[in-house]
């Protein structure tokens, strides 16, 4: 029986990549992208041993964002990554769920992190929110 996972995806410059493996309920990775990068990664995961059960990426487009000029270029940005993802996953048949995102599960600690889901390794901010979007999800 092939492994079968889920991916997160924290979008943005720095792109939080997470997989989730859904039978042993563990991180089997917590890393940090660029987005081609991280697409990437996708389809070697689709193509590879395991069986990818989806994409759950968050949508920076699902929030209402009341900030500085500066601030709401980055936040365009990102809203464009998510076009962007949205666009990648159509094209490849990759069934994703569009995630807003959510303050109670995101900017955890490297310690608090820990505390959460046992992944004692490196991992980046963003990486731990990609994470976030995955631990704890059966398909």
């Amino acid at each position: 029986m092939s492994r079968e996972i889920l991916i997160g995806i924290d979008t943005g410059v720095k792109t939080g990549f997470a997989v989730w493996d859904i039978q042993s309920k563990k991180l089997l990775e917590v890393s940090t992208y660029s987005i081609l990068e991280a697409m990437e990664r996708v389809m070697h995961c689709k193509s590879g041993e395991s069986e990818l059960k989806g994409l759950y990426i968050e949508d920076a487009r699902k929030v209402k964002y009341k900030t500085s000029a500066i601030k709401a270029q980055g936040a365009g940005s990102i809203k464009r990554d998510c076009q962007i993802w949205e666009e990648f996953t159509i094209r490849h048949k990759i069934k994703a769920t569009f995630l807003r995102p959510n303050k109670k599960l995101t900017k955890f600690s490297k310690g608090k992190f820990g505390q959460i889901t046992g992944w004692e390794k490196r991992s980046s901010e963003h990486a731990r929110d990609a994470a976030m979007l995955v631990y704890g999800r059966a398909f």
